[in-house]
Order: C-alpha cells, then sequence, then structure tokens
C-alpha cells in the first residue's frame, strides 16, 4: 500500500473516494473508515492495538481490495511471450517461474527508481499480478505503454481480495475450502467457491503465516462471514496491517520506496535474481547493477529507539550533529514494546549496531541500526 490515510478530521465527503464491494460490511461490523489510496477503507474495529495482538495469536481478516488485480496473457502461438515482456520491465525472473508459484519484483524506470512493487503468479493460462492500490492506474499504463500488442492485460476491477491472516488461518482456511491447507508460502491455486471459482495465495504482508484470497464481489460479502463466523478470526484494519508489516521489516510503497529509490539502496536484493544481473535486459539495469556492484549511496535500515515516543516519517535521523538520513516509517511495536523504525541512512552509517539520533519535536532520540525484520517472520513453507 502507498497513502497514508488523510487527516481525520477532514471529512471522507469533501474527497471523491471509491467504495470497496465490502462497504456496507465493514460499517455494519463497526469499522472506522478513512480514506486511503482513493478508497473509504477501514482503519480499526476494535482497537488498532487489539487487531495487531489478535493476528499474532490467531487470525485477523483484512480487507486489501483496493489493491490492482491483473492478468496478463500470452497468444495461443506463442505462451511464453508475456513473461518474456514482462522481463523488460522488472529485474525477477518470471520465464522459469512455475505454475502456481508466486514472485516479488518491481516496476522500474529507466533511472532504477521504483514505480511500484508487485507480486507475480504464474497461474497456467497467464500471469497474475497484485498491484498496490494507489498506484495501480500508473502501473497499467506503463504496462501498456511498453508491453508488445499481442499480450493482453486485463484488470479484474470486479473481484475483491482478502487477506486471513495469523497463525490459525491455514486450519480455519482449509476447514472452510478443503485444500487450501497444502498450499506453502509463495504458492497459489484455484478452488470452488459458491457455485465459481476464488484464487488462494499463501502469502501476505504481516509477518504471519496466512492467505490472499481474490473473489468475485458478488461472493465476497459471503466469503467473509463465514471466515468471521469463526471464533478465532476476527476483522483487522489498516491501522494493524501498518504495524504488522512495520514489524515485519516490509516496505511500505510511497514512504519506504519512490521513484528516488532503487532496489538496492531499498535492501531487496534478494529480488535481484543472478541470471537478471548478469545478463540485464531490464529496465533500470544499468543504474541498478553500478549500485549493486559499487554500494549505494543510501541504505534502508531499521531503527530500534530508546523510551516510549515514536519517530514517524520524515523525522531525521543524525550521526553526533551531521544529518545522515531520514525516517521513512515509523511506529510503537506492540510486540517488542518500544518504538522502531526504517530509515535511509547514508551507507557508511548502515552497518548493524550503529548507534544515531532521531530528532522528533525536537527532541533527541536514541537510535540503534539493526537487523530486519524485528519480528521473525513464521510463514508455513511446509512440514
Amino acid at each position: 500500500m502507498s497513502d497514508q490515510p488523510i487527516e481525520e478530521d477532514e471529512p471522507l465527503e469533501a474527497i471523491e473516494l471509491g467504495k470497496l464491494p465490502l462497504d456496507a460490511w465493514h460499517r455494519d461490523h463497526g469499522a472506522r473508515m478513512v480514506p486511503f489510496a482513493g478508497y473509504e477503507m477501514p482503519i480499526q474495529y476494535e482497537g488498532i492495538v487489539a487487531e495487531h495482538e489478535w493476528t499474532r495469536s490467531s487470525a485477523s481478516l483484512f480487507d486489501v481490495s483496493h489493491m490492482g488485480q491483473l492478468a496478463l496473457r500470452s497468444p495461443e502461438n506463442d505462451p511464453e511471450l508475456a513473461a518474456r515482456e514482462l522481463e523488460k520491465l522488472l529485474p525477477g525472473l518470471i520465464t522459469s517461474l512455475k505454475p502456481n508459484k508466486m514472485r516479488y519484483s518491481m516496476l522500474l524506470t529507466e533511472e532504477g527508481g521504483v514505480i511500484d512493487d508487485l507480486m507475480v503468479t504464474n497461474t497456467g493460462p497467464h500471469l497474475a499480478l497484485v498491484v498496490n492500490g494507489a498506484c495501480k492506474w500508473d502501473d497499467i499504463a506503463h504496462l501498456r505503454e511498453h508491453l508488445a500488442d499481442e499480450v493482453t492485460l486485463t484488470h479484474y476491477d470486479d473481484f475483491a481480495l482478502l487477506a486471513l491472516q495469523g497463525p490459525k488461518a491455514g486450519d480455519i482456511l482449509e476447514e472452510l475450502i478443503p485444500g487450501t491447507g497444502a498450499l506453502t508460502f509463495m504458492t497459489a491455486d484455484l478452488f470452488e467457491y459458491d457455485d465459481g471459482h476464488i484464487w488462494v495465495s499463501r502469502a501476505g504482508y504481516t509477518g504471519e503465516d496466512g492467505f490472499e484470497i481474490s473473489v468475485h464481489e458478488g461472493s465476497v460479502a459471503k466469503l467473509a462471514d463465514a471466515l468471521t463466523s469463526d471464533d478465532r478470526v476476527k476483522p483487522a484494519g489498516l491501522g494493524a496491517r501498518d504495524s504488522l508489516r512495520l514489524e515485519a521489516g516490509l516496505p511500505l510503497y510511497g514512504h519506504d520506496l519512490t521513484l528516488e529509490t532503487d532496489p538496492v539502496s531499498a535492501d531487496l536484493t534478494f529480488a535481484l535474481s543472478k541470471k537478471r544481473r548478469e545478463g540485464g535486459g531490464y529496465l533500470g539495469h544499468g543504474p541498478v547493477m553500478e549500485a549493486f556492484n559499487n554500494g549505494p549511496a543510501t541504505k534502508r535500515v531499521g531503527l530500534k529507539i530508546e523510551g516510549r515516543m515514536p519517530a514517524r516519517e520524515g523525522a531525521d535521523v543524525f550521526a553526533g550533529d551531521t544529518k545522515v538520513g531520514v525516517v521513512t516509517s515509523g511506529g510503537f511495536s506492540p510486540t517488542l514494546g518500544q518504538p522502531i523504525a526504517m530509515a535511509y541512512v547514508e551507507a557508511s552509517y548502515a552497518e548493524e549496531g550503529t548507534e544515531l539520533i532521531c530528532q522528533v519535536r525536537k527532541k533527541s532520540l536514541p537510535a540503534t541500526v539493526t537487523s530486519m525484520p524485528f519480528v521473525a517472520h513464521k510463514y508455513f513453507r511446509g512440514n
């Protein structure tokens, strides 16, 4: 996700916003709605900390239907064309992606800046892309501009996307939709539901085990009711999703990732496959490899901050009296019981254990560079 909610005292009616397929469902369940990425979205129900902790201990249902769900299809006489074309725009290896497998990657500019980060899945018949909500129209325009005319691009704007996240998610979904429990992290498949089909991916953006479920808007309320009728599942909003992804050390587009950041400075080199690093052939390859081979000027790092006051986006980071960086995401970690943040700092200050200072409201908060994730990932990779 990319945009932060607009100030709480700004009325929703002041901005023309889209409505999620579950808009009425959220309101009926007591959600507090805020503007986010062009939609009215639930920021919380019971409370951000309570929802955060429930996700860590049981399972929460998040509505992420603002995300863009796209499909790329090749002509029948060249089934791999879509994969080859997509590889021109991102650094991931897509032509070798096996059916029902997923891969994280990024659309890049010629200068190596990040247009968006996204998930790519080989469904068999086509490639499925899930892109950030606030970026999806720009992403669609970028793809249509650069992909071969023979590649068909479809936007599934009549499908919702739910995320069931937490340590009990696997058992819960398996009981409702048999077969889903066999999925492992970064795999996906098609399942029957409500006289139709749903696409289930074992993935998410909380650091916990869980699933993302693509379901037609006509069936999403029935699915949400079925999941939350289980006492182990509660609805959760954007607030808990953000605090969970921060603890998981996952970057947020528009904040930790922008057109001015590249995959190397963002510490996302795992997404640069060796074959693509050596062979190139994608937008931004030259600048990205210059940063990879020579080191970036700045680097995304984790910060643990002393005390109780969080350092939020925009806070300056100092080494002594010298400004060396800026916070891009920050907040209080319910799991760790202390403030944490992500920041871009000069590369010479990015080593783990480096002591820095975050400047917040004329207060100097001691901070230490730490490895991420702040809280260990709990992805299900099989027994």
